[in-house]
């Protein structure tokens, strides 16, 4: 595919999925973020007795002001961490309510845990004037503040995180400087130009000194535009377990964006069964990190 035609031209060869690693790394960073967030809430639950209990109404301003500010540095600190979960485990844009809700999760907590509170002050009709508008000011400055950080305005996805995956794997190929390598996809992006050298390397021949960019595999079940389950793909059409198979045949490119993501690990058997008669590497990649068929 020429590399230059727009973004949503992108052959998505594998959907982009987050690994164990960022996965752990995600939940330990929204469980500190849910921590926060209930300082927070607990804070202004404590302002909002001491306020029943009439503690501000003739003094006390420092200690409201400073019950506000702890709601404020704990919310941010929420959704700073929560944002960063995000990062390494992010929603999927197709599903709208999620994503919405994932993303904008610190905006909503941090509402939560001012509004409140804040309309408490400002209706006290006991709490001395010039204090309550001192209070609900610095408030409201601190609520709007800590909500716009709260919001994020350039959410990530999984379908952003798939086409960089894939512009990154391109880069890497090509052998151009790696721009869109981001550590979230880099991994992922440099399995799939390693399978595609190692097929190359695979298929040399005196026709075809640099190899070849083709591969087989068996077809989507039932019609379907991609495999249920992760499948092999194989050098030729004529190895053993491809026999009596539907077999689907393309580029690298293309077996993942059918789900045929592994590459097989019988290499030097395939060469001899396809007639290739490089010399096969020295072993091929381990990257089998999940059950497959094929």
């Amino acid at each position: 595919m020429p590399e230059d035609k727009p973004t949503e031209d992108i052959d998505v060869t594998k959907e982009w999925r987050a690994t164990h690693g960022q996965e752990s790394a995600a939940t330990r960073l929204r469980i500190f973020a849910a921590i926060c967030w209930v300082i927070a809430i607990g804070t202004e639950v404590a302002g909002i007795v001491m306020l029943r209990q009439h503690k501000f109404d003739h003094g006390n301003l420092p200690l409201l002001i400073g019950l506000l500010v702890v709601i404020a540095v704990f919310a941010i600190g929420g959704s700073l961490l929560w944002k960063a979960a995000n990062r390494k485990d992010p929603a999927r844009e197709a599903d709208r309510a999620r994503f919405f809700f994932q993303n904008q999760l610190g905006a909503i907590i941090t509402v939560i845990a001012f509004l409140p509170l804040i309309v408490l002050i400002l209706m006290d009709k006991d709490m001395d004037p010039k204090n309550k508008k001192i209070a609900g000011g610095i408030g409201a400055a601190l609520a709007i503040g800590a909500t716009l950080i709260g919001i994020d305005f350039n959410p990530p996805s999984v379908e952003q995180y798939t086409q960089d995956m894939n512009k990154c794997a391109a880069e890497i190929k090509a052998g151009q400087p790696t721009k869109d390598c981001s550590p979230e996809v880099a991994d992922q992006a440099k399995a799939i130009a390693q399978d595609s050298a190692t097929v190359a390397d695979a298929t040399k021949s005196a026709a075809n000194p640099n190899g070849l960019d083709v591969v087989y595999w068996i077809a989507p079940e039932n019609g379907a535009k991609k495999s249920a389950t992760p499948h092999v793909f194989h050098i030729c059409q004529a190895v053993s377990p491809l026999k009596g198979k539907t077999v689907n045949s393309g580029s690298v490119t293309q077996a993942y964006s059918e789900n045929a993501t592994r590459i097989t690990k019988q290499i030097p058997m395939e060469q001899k069964q396809c007639g290739f008669t490089a010399a096969a590497p020295a072993s091929a990649p381990d990257n089998t990190a999940a059950p497959v068929a094929g």
